[in-house]
């Protein structure tokens, strides 16, 4: 190969359209359906623009659409509905899995809501971490 050929892209899978970040927030899940109150439980999220990845204690089937609800950092709620991806088992605790969601019917105004809250979150990281 010539040193002169264009380096090769990542392929389309390996490429993530929005920055992602590792943050506590209150959350809960329930089934799209059920419009009961629920209550928040802090856990550490993978949150993107995109979808989002957390450890839970019940097993939820691929393709199963569920209703989202976060307390973001301006005590707003912010609700959004979330398509299973995928459920992959935690060896330690017995009964736990990490899941995979995308979002899903989210209109535009929600989605950069969200992506805004996230920059924040990663400027009040960089801010810690660099200026500590």
């Amino acid at each position: 190969m010539s040193s002169d050929s264009p380096a090769a892209q990542p392929s389309a899978p390996n490429r993530r359209e929005y920055y992602r970040i590792t943050v506590t927030l209150p959350i809960s899940l329930q089934s799209e359906t059920d419009t009961t109150e629920v209550e928040l439980i802090e856990k550490s999220v993978n949150i993107s623009g995109g979808g989002i990845g957390l450890t839970v204690n019940r097993h939820y089937q691929p393709n199963e659409i569920l209703s989202l609800t976060l307390r973001l950092p301006d005590q707003d709620l912010f609700k959004a509905f979330i398509e299973i991806l995928r459920l992959d088992p935690i060896p330690y605790p017995a009964g736990t899995y990490r899941l995979h969601a995308r979002f899903i019917r989210m209109t535009s105004q929600n989605r950069e809501l969200l992506i805004r809250h996230i920059l924040g979150f990663q400027r009040d990281h960089l801010n810690k971490h660099y200026l500590a």
